[in-house]
C-alpha cells in the first residue's frame, strides 16, 4: 500500500520548513474544484432545502400565530419536557415573539441538518477516496499528504457559509419583528458552526477507520449522542445541554438575546479537532486506518454461505443504529399525546389543519400527522440499506461473488430483504415505542394496540420506497440519488401540507399519502394492498433491470 507523502522533518527552519507545509497542502486548489464540482448538486439542493424551510416557517408563524395571546398560548403549552426535548431551552419561551418562536423550534433541527451533510462531505472526500482506491491515484501526482482533507474541510465550510448569506440575506428581507440583519446573521453562524465543528469530528473518524460508512457512522453516533444530550437536558432543565455542541448553539438564544459568545465555545473545539485530524492523518498509510482491522474466524459461519445472511452481516451495523433510535423517538413523541388539547386549543388554523386529518380527538390527529413524521425517517433507511448493492458494485466487492455461482438476482434479493424487512421491523419498534409512550400519556391502556398498529399500517408504503429505489439502482445507477425523492416528497407534503393547506392531489402524490391516517381514521384496507402490490411489482422492475445492464468493473 502506497504510503503518504513524506517530508524532511529534520529541516531546521525558514524556507525548508515553509517548502515542507506547502508540499503537504500541495494540490489543494484543484481537488477543491474538482469537488466542488462533484457536489454542485448535492450541495445546493440541501443548502436550499434548509433555506426554504427557515423562511417558510418564519412566514408561516406569523400567519399561524397573528396575535400575542397565540404566541403566549403556544409557550404555555410548550413548556412540558416533550416538546422542550424536541425543540430547545425553556428561556426561548419568556418572551414567545415570531423570531423566538423561529429559534426555538427551528435552529436545533437546521443544526443538525448541517452538521450531517459536513459528515457526508468529509467522509465522502476522504475516507471514501481512499477505500475505492482514487486517493493513492490521485496521491501518485503532485498532491501533498493533506490535500485531500483540507480540500473536503473547504467544501464542508463552504456550504455552511453559503447558508450563512442566504440565511442572513432571506430572514432579514422578511420583515418580521424582531428579526434583524444581526440576528439572522447569527441564526446562520449558529447553523455554519454546528457544520464546521462535525466535519472536523468526521475528519478524525475518517483517520480511524478504514471504511468510509464506518467513519461516517461513528461521526453520526457523535453527533446522535449531542442531540440527545441536548433533549435530556432541556426537557429536564439540568445541566446536560451543556455537554452538547447543539446546546451551546441554542444557548445564543437568537432572536432573544442574540449571544454571539457561545459561537466560540463551537468554533474553537471544531479549530483543535481539525487539527488533531491532521495530526492523526500522518499515522497512517493512505487507505489504511488508525484502528486495526480485527482478524476474522478462519471458518465463515453457516449463515454467511447464504447471501441473505451476508447481506444481514452488511447492514447489521446500520441497522443496530437505526433500531436503537427507533423506539427512543416512538417514546419522545408519544409523551406529548396527553398534552394535545392544551397544545392547541387557542390556535384555530393548527386545529383546522388537524381537522382535515380526521379524528375525533385531537390527540388522534396529532398522532396521525406523528406517525407520518416516523415513517418518513424510517425510509431514509429503507433508502439506505436499498442502496447499498451500489456501493458493493462500485467497491468491487460485488464482482468476485458474482464470478461464483451466486446469481445476480439471489445477490440482489439478499439486501432487498434486509431493507424490506428492517424498514417493516423497525416502524413496528417506533410504534411499540409510540404505543408505550401514548397510552400512558392518555392514561388509556387501550391506545397502546391503535399506536403500534398505525405505526405497522405504514409498511406497504415503505416497500413502495424500496421498490422504487431498487429500480433507479437496476435501471439507472448513476442516479440513485433520485431515490430520495419519495421521502423527502412524503416529508414536505404529508407534515406540512395540512398546515399550508396544499391540494390534497399533490398529496395522492406520495405512497405514504395513501396509508389512512390512523389512529384518526378508520382502517382501509384497499389502499394497503394496492400499495403491496405496487411495492412487488416495482421490485420485480428493479430486479430485471440490474440482470440487462452491465456491472460497473474495477
Amino acid at each position: 500500500m502506497t504510503s503518504a507523502t513524506t517530508t524532511d522533518t529534520t529541516a531546521p527552519s525558514g524556507t525548508a520548513a515553509h517548502r515542507q507545509v506547502g508540499d503537504n497542502f500541495a494540490g489543494v486548489g484543484t481537488l477543491l474544484r474538482f469537488n466542488l464540482r462533484r457536489e454542485r448538486i448535492r450541495i445546493t439542493a440541501w443548502v436550499l432545502l434548509v433555506f426554504l424551510v427557515t423562511v417558510s416557517t418564519a412566514n408561516n408563524v406569523k400567519s399561524l400565530y397573528p396575535t400575542a395571546e397565540d404566541r403566549a398560548s403556544v409557550a404555555r403549552s410548550s413548556d412540558n419536557p416533550g416538546v422542550l426535548a424536541m425543540t430547545g431551552p425553556h428561556h426561548y419561551l419568556d418572551d414567545y415573539t415570531y423570531g423566538a418562536m423561529l429559534g426555538h423550534r427551528l435552529l436545533g433541527l437546521a443544526a443538525v441538518l448541517m452538521a450531517l451533510l459536513s459528515v457526508l462531505i468529509v467522509t465522502r472526500h476522504t475516507r471514501a477516496e481512499e477505500e475505492t482506491g482514487r486517493a493513492e491515484l490521485v496521491r501518485s501526482a503532485a498532491v501533498g499528504r493533506h490535500a485531500h482533507l483540507a480540500a473536503a474541510f473547504a467544501v464542508a465550510a463552504i456550504a455552511n457559509l453559503a447558508l450563512t448569506l442566504l440565511l442572513a440575506v432571506g430572514l432579514s428581507g422578511l420583515g418580521i419583528e424582531g428579526i434583524t440583519a444581526g440576528s439572522a446573521l447569527l441564526y446562520g453562524l449558529s447553523c455554519a458552526a454546528a457544520g464546521l465543528l462535525f466535519a472536523a469530528v468526521a475528519g478524525i473518524t475518517a483517520q480511524i477507520s478504514a471504511h468510509a460508512r464506518t467513519a461516517s457512522g461513528m461521526a453520526l453516533a457523535v453527533l446522535g449522542a449531542a442531540y440527545a444530550l441536548r433533549a435530556a437536558g432541556d426537557a429536564g432543565g439540568n445541566g446536560l445541554s451543556w455537554a452538547s455542541p447543539i446546546g451551546w448553539l441554542q444557548r445564543t438564544y437568537v432572536f432573544v438575546d442574540n449571544r454571539w459568545w457561545p459561537l466560540l465555545l463551537v468554533l474553537l473545539p471544531a479549530a483543535a479537532t481539525g487539527t488533531v485530524a491532521f495530526a492523526l492523518s500522518t499515522r497512517r498509510d493512505v487507505g489504511a486506518g488508525l484502528r486495526a482491522t480485527r482478524p476474522g474466524s478462519p471458518t465463515a459461519s453457516e449463515s454467511l454461505g447464504s447471501p441473505y445472511g451476508l447481506a444481514l452481516r452488511l447492514h447489521r451495523g446500520m441497522l443496530a443504529g437505526f433500531g436503537a433510535a427507533a423506539p427512543l423517538l416512538g417514546l419522545m413523541y408519544g409523551s406529548i399525546l396527553g398534552n394535545a388539547e392544551d397544545m392547541l386549543k387557542d390556535v384555530d388554523q393548527l386545529k383546522d389543519a388537524l381537522r382535515r386529518v380526521g379524528g375525533t380527538t385531537m390527540a388522534d390527529s396529532l398522532a396521525a400527522i406523528t406517525m407520518l413524521v416516523i415513517a418518513v425517517i424510517v425510509a431514509v433507511y429503507a433508502v439506505l440499506a436499498t442502496l447499498r448493492p451500489r456501493g458493493e458494485e462500485t467497491g468491487g466487492r460485488a464482482e468476485p461473488l458474482l464470478a461464483t455461482g451466486l446469481s445476480r438476482t439471489r445477490w440482489l434479493a439478499g439486501h432487498l430483504a434486509v431493507a424490506l424487512a428492517g424498514s417493516t421491523a423497525l416502524m413496528l419498534t417506533a410504534g411499540i415505542g409510540f404505543g408505550i409512550a401514548g397510552a400512558a400519556s392518555l392514561k388509556d391502556g387501550g391506545a397502546f394496540l391503535r399506536l403500534t398498529g398505525a405505526a405497522l399500517a405504514y409498511a406497504p408504503a415503505l416497500w413502495v420506497t424500496v421498490g422504487f429505489a431498487v429500480t433507479v439502482y437496476g435501471w439507472l445507477p448513476r442516479a440513485v440519488a433520485a431515490a430520495w425523492i419519495v421521502p423527502g416528497y412524503a416529508f414536505v407534503i404529508g407534515y406540512l401540507g395540512p398546515l399550508l393547506k396544499l391540494p390534497e392531489w399533490m398529496n395522492d402524490l406520495s405512497p405514504f399519502g395513501h396509508v389512512p391516517r390512523l389512529p384518526a381514521a378508520a382502517v382501509d384496507w384497499t389502499p394497503l394492498v394496492i400499495l403491496t402490490f405496487l411495492g412487488a411489482a416495482l421490485v420485480a422492475l428493479g430486479v430485471a433491470g440490474f440482470n440487462r445492464r452491465d456491472l460497473e468493473m474495477k
